[in-house]
């Protein structure tokens, strides 16, 4: 299948993706020719879901950069806190930058069905994401108990805690999975800037990826929906959007 075949399947849900590894290529010219840094200077924390599905469709020229660092657990939360946004922020290099790749993730099989892909060497397809999935069938069916928290499965729980403080936003939805999908960048975003507020970095720039992660099947790949790209000059304290330079 070629490229602007699977482009055209995933833009009935996404319209703006592109795929991952032309996100990665777009960001890693941007920090080349307008941050004038090598790659090697600049530190990769991802705050993306655990699942295996990213890793095995993570883009190879993300190696070019130091790291990842892995700050995010199920569907790409931040549960690493603030140690460790801290930690990673004591890693890189002086005269670099910290590029945080942030999102929540989900399937679309290439027949476009949203929220499932076919996994490699599987029979059925899966869900993608499937914490976001089960947390949205016990909020469907009333299985969420305001403010449950436990420590056997804190993760789970505090998406679904996400979920049922938007519980009306969801059920309304015309497609519901898409909207919880939407509630989590959301989430995701708002914590990560909280992060970054609260951690002092010692270099240049931090560069902030907010996007949507969409993971398709084994033969297709996967595809980024930007929605954030700020640069923070650490040297002025000054934000610059810099969506256009991807959207372009």
């Amino acid at each position: 299948m070629k490229k602007r075949e699977k482009l055209n399947i995933i833009h009935k849900w996404y319209p703006k993706a592109i795929t991952t590894i032309d996100s990665v290529n777009k960001i890693i010219d941007f920090v080349e020719y307008e941050l004038d840094l090598e790659p090697n200077l600049v530190m990769l924390a991802d705050s993306v879901c655990s699942d295996d599905v990213n890793s095995i469709q993570y883009p190879i020229r993300t190696q070019e950069f130091l790291g990842p660092f892995k700050m995010g657990g199920l569907n790409g939360f931040p549960f690493t806190g603030l140690t460790g946004m801290g930690a990673f922020a004591s890693h890189v290099p002086d005269e670099g930058a910290v590029f945080i790749y942030y999102g929540p993730h989900i399937g679309i099989t290439k027949d476009g069905t949203i929220g499932e892909i076919h996994r490699m060497g599987q029979s059925k397809n899966s869900s993608c994401c499937g914490a976001a999935k089960g947390a949205l069938d016990k909020l469907i069916s009333n299985q969420i108990t305001a403010g449950n928290i436990t420590e056997l499965d804190y993760q789970m729980n505090t998406i679904e805690q996400i979920l049922y403080a938007e519980k009306e936003r969801v059920l309304n939805a015309k497609t519901p999975l898409f909207e919880v999908t939407e509630i989590m960048y959301e989430a995701i975003d708002n914590r990560i800037n909280e992060l970054v507020d609260k951690t002092n970095y010692h270099c240049k720039f931090v560069i902030l990826v907010g996007a949507i992660l969409i993971n398709s099947d084994s033969d297709m790949g996967s595809f980024t929906q930007v929605r954030r790209f700020d640069v923070i000059d650490l040297s002025t304290k000054t934000r610059k959007n810099n969506l256009g330079y991807i959207t372009k």
